[in-house]
């Protein structure tokens, strides 16, 4: 989501929610403006003092300057224990060293060429438009597992190898976000989504025409590869051009969409390899739905990476009038673009921040066995529904119709949740804990230790029905929506503009895990017994679901100790209090 896939994917929260705060109209306002300056369509950097009271509309400004990417680390925070007081949190601003260059910004609030002032219905269009690429990409990761069968049968190689197809592809998933995240910054957003989407076509018209195994394999890893730029970047999109208020319903929509592509992959792919057409045409159904995106994108997907566009504009009025314009600059361009800068933003940092994080590594090891857990399903289905009851292929796949519809439902529960959250955005001026996101979560959790034990009592024996343990992954799919959501959303909202460091680092993680998970999935079911391999992936999720829990009740201590989650909430809990108790000494 934000990002993403994932990053997520990408629920997000980085603009200003009060248009009265001169916050809240410029991308780049810094701490030390006192008026309104990004009415004006340059900021002199000379102006700016070297240290400054650090508020939490810094936090968001910085958030939304880079979409959650700031090149810039943080300072160490104080180690005392405690939570930042209002004094700590005065901080040393990096001076300038283009001291005399303006920096542009956009040309007041009401700017055209700012992503966030498009019109509503293009905000929707574009949403959608994300909504189906990520469908399309998540959709050819598993459509082919129902051909696992044909495939070894037509290449002679065992059920194993040809097990390999997913975990190939969600191989490429690893890797990357790193490439496309940081790619971002250098060309923008559109250039990402309509290069990978094309090149992404051509492997697939690779895997459709693979006369070997080896041949299939190498191109279903470059697909993943290629496949991953619309999981990182989308949500990246979502975040340029919907503000906070409006923004939790159409990231729910974006997430769920990252499980509507694995839900209705196997549903296609087992009738298309039963059909006269054989699998091979699983693969052109994919070239043809990936070549439709590739147009829509090409044609209407703009840009919208705001500090990109600023940088083009500075070097457009730089070329129309050199000498007047030789001093105008776009922060962006202060970025550095070196290798060295490169690799500590896209593979240091986020691997740091998973080490030293205690928040991240609990989130991202639950969401990769969670997410690990939706691709072993689709290894374990036919041994329920196929081996046990008798179901082809296709009817096997249609059994997936339940997951979607849970994590429609499950969607749809979380934009419910949005709706109380804005009237905490008013009582936190704009900031609330990000442990308010975790409701969803936390009831989640136990919901899918159920639908884990549902489908595997139930689906290990032929006497019960078919539709008994297919009611289950209704409850499977509720649990995997508001867990995915609301955890995302966590890590965003308390990592602000580090979390695409944070996203990326779950991301990676997440993703070779789903990778692994098809590889021992079937033997785990045989050997065990699909009733006790599916105790044995419920008593995991029974351990790990009291982790949102945790977080409600210690998440706040956690953040303050943390160097890389900012907590502009508990900077505006010292200020209420303080409020507070300056109104009762008044009124005594």
């Amino acid at each position: 989501m934000r990002h993403s896939d994932d990053h997520t994917l990408h629920d997000l929260d980085h603009v200003s929610h009060d248009n009265d705060d001169p916050h809240s109209v410029s991308m780049f306002q810094t701490s030390t403006s006192q008026s309104h300056p990004q009415s004006l369509p340059l900021s002199n950097s000379s102006t700016s003092a070297s240290t400054a009271v650090h508020t939490p509309q810094d936090d968001e400004a910085e958030f939304e300057r880079y979409g959650g990417d700031e090149p810039r680390d943080p300072p160490p925070k104080p180690q005392s224990g405690k939570e930042p007081s209002l004094a700590e949190t005065h901080v040393e601003q990096p001076e300038r060293n283009e001291k005399d260059r303006e920096f542009l910004q956009w040309d007041g609030p009401n700017d055209p060429s700012n992503p966030q002032n498009m019109t509503r219905t293009r905000k929707w269009f574009i949403t959608i438009l994300c909504a189906v690429l990520t469908i399309n990409v998540t959709f050819a990761s598993s459509a082919p597992s129902s051909a696992t069968m044909a495939i070894a049968q037509e290449f002679e190689v065992g059920s194993e190898v040809a097990t390999l197809i997913t975990t190939l592809f969600l191989c490429g998933y690893v890797f990357g976000p790193l490439i496309w995240a940081p790619g971002s910054e250098f060309v923008g957003r559109r250039p990402i989504f309509t290069i990978t989407i094309l090149c992404y076509c051509l492997t697939i018209l690779g895997q459709a025409l693979a006369p070997n195994i080896a041949t299939l394999m190498i191109t279903r890893f470059l697909s993943g590869l290629f496949a991953s730029a619309p999981l990182t970047n989308c949500g990246g999109v979502i975040a340029d051009i919907w503000d906070p208020v409006t923004r939790g319903t159409a990231a729910s929509i974006f997430s769920a969409s990252v499980f509507i592509g694995p839900v209705i992959g196997p549903m296609i792919g087992g009738y298309l390899t039963m059909s006269h057409l054989g699998w091979r045409w699983i693969f052109w159904i994919m070239m043809i739905f990936a070549g439709l995106c590739w147009v829509l994108a090409f044609l209407f997907l703009p840009e919208t990476f705001a500090p990109y566009l600023l940088l083009k504009k500075a070097r457009r009025m730089r070329k129309q009038d050199p000498e007047k314009h030789k001093d105008v600059i776009a922060e962006h361009e202060l970025m550095d673009r070196s290798l060295k800068g490169l690799l500590h933003r896209t593979v240091f940092r986020p691997f740091q921040m998973l080490a030293l994080e205690p928040i991240l590594i609990l989130v991202t090891i639950y969401l990769s066995i969670v997410y690990g857990l939706l691709y072993a399903l689709f290894e374990s289905f036919p041994i329920i529904w196929a081996e046990k009851r008798g179901f082809n292929l296709g009817e096997s796949g249609l059994i997936f119709i339940g997951v979607g519809i849970g994590t429609t439902i499950g969607a749809l529960v979380n934009i419910h949740l949005g709706q109380k959250y804005k009237e905490l955005m008013k009582t936190w001026r704009g900031f609330p804990p990000p442990e308010n996101r975790l409701p969803g979560a936390i009831a989640a959790g136990p919901f899918l230790v159920v639908g884990i034990m549902w489908i595997g009592w139930t689906g290990a024996y032929a006497s019960v029905p078919w539709y008994v343990p297919a009611l289950g992954t209704i409850v499977l799919g509720i649990s995997f929506s508001l867990i995915f959501i609301s955890l995302i959303t966590y890590i965003i909202e308390t990592y602000l503009m580090y979390s695409a460091s944070a996203l990326a680092a779950n991301t990676v993680i997440r993703s070779a895990v789903a990778a692994a998970f098809p590889l021992f999935t079937v033997q785990m079911f045989d050997n065990l017994g699909v009733q006790w391999a599916s105790t044995l992936i419920g008593g995991i999720a029974i351990l790990l679901a009291p982790t949102p829990y945790i977080f409600w009740k210690y998440g706040h201590r956690i953040r303050a100790r943390s160097r890389f989650a900012p907590c502009p909430d508990l900077k505006i809990r010292e200020e209420i209090e303080a409020e507070k108790l300056s109104r009762s000494s008044s009124n005594v």
